[in-house]
């Protein structure tokens, strides 16, 4: 998990005006990324908006990043969802080759109980030929995986290696980075608690910002792991509307209209997620108008 110490962040998936997938705009918001100093990226996450893509267009996506990553960073892909016996198909069927590891969601509206979501990633760790990181958005799931749980997982798991925490209950992550094993590794999934987690002893972030902003994630990131919280706090409060700007009216449709300010992608988004609305754009526009002036 070494390779996943640092800032990571979840990619978007450009589309074009007709919503078919903009790969020459996925090129740049790679290439963006890297340059920005970021440590690994996550393909197919939330933020890539990867429960509005057929299989076909999953496998195209991942075989575009894997080959215009080129093996510059780490490469995550998403591979989660509430049918346990479908995420072990596309694991199954899925080319792994160059992927370093599967972030792997809770499941969301069945709402199982915590033996269900033990058996569940369970399972899922089984058949994966890379280490699986669990994703806990209870926000999103409705469905939060335990501390107890994530412990019984992590210690029981060989293969799973990691949790993206983002459930906000700073008491929760302490309770799992206090239990788990020395090899284990909790990453922020939230960018508001990103010097938090990684005070209480995470190691890092997957981070929505640093799809837009990834020098600075990278900067904040690499502070706050050397202990340098000072300088961290000094840019987590420059980012500060940023970042709640980000989620104003959801996540990913804030950072495809900072990426769009930018002239990385343009802001399209696919149904049933819409782009932000004006007063929100005018926002988003003064924001990074005052960020360049720093």
């Amino acid at each position: 998990m070494k390779r996943f110490k640092g800032a990571g962040v979840a990619i978007v998936t450009p589309f074009k005006n007709d919503s078919s997938i903009d790969f020459s705009a996925l090129g740049r918001v790679i290439n963006h990324v890297i340059k920005g100093g970021i440590n690994y990226i996550v393909v197919l996450g939330t933020t890539g908006e990867s429960v509005t893509l057929s299989k076909d267009e999953k496998q195209a996506v991942i075989s575009y990043a894997r080959e215009a990553i080129d093996g510059r960073v780490p490469v995550i892909i998403g591979i989660g969802g509430n049918n346990t016996q479908e995420i072990v198909n596309s694991i199954r069927h899925a080319d792994l080759s160059g992927i370093d590891a599967v972030l792997s969601v809770a499941p969301y509206y069945n709402k199982p109980t915590q033996r269900g979501i033990f058996q569940h990633f369970k399972t899922i760790a089984t058949w994966s030929p890379v280490p699986v990181i669990m994703y806990n958005v209870p926000g999103r799931t409705g469905c939060n995986i335990s501390a107890e749980t994530c412990l019984e997982l992590a210690h029981n798991c060989e293969n799973i290696t990691g949790i993206k925490e983002a459930s906000g209950d700073l008491s929760q992550i302490m309770r799992i980075i206090k239990g788990k094993p020395e090899n284990f590794a909790v990453i922020s999934g939230d960018d508001m608690l990103t010097i938090a987690v990684i005070a209480a002893g995470g190691i890092g972030v997957i981070s929505v910002l640093g799809n837009a902003f990834p020098a600075a994630c990278a900067e904040l990131v690499g502070h706050a792991l050397r202990n340098n919280f000072k300088q961290a706090r000094e840019i987590q409060f420059r980012y500060l509307q940023m970042i709640e700007l980000l989620f104003t009216e959801g996540n990913p449709a804030g950072v495809k209209a900072m990426l769009s300010v930018l002239n990385i992608c343009q802001n399209n988004l696919r149904l049933p997620l819409v782009s932000v609305s004006r007063p929100t754009m005018t926002r988003i526009q003064k924001a990074i108008e005052e960020i360049s002036k720093v």
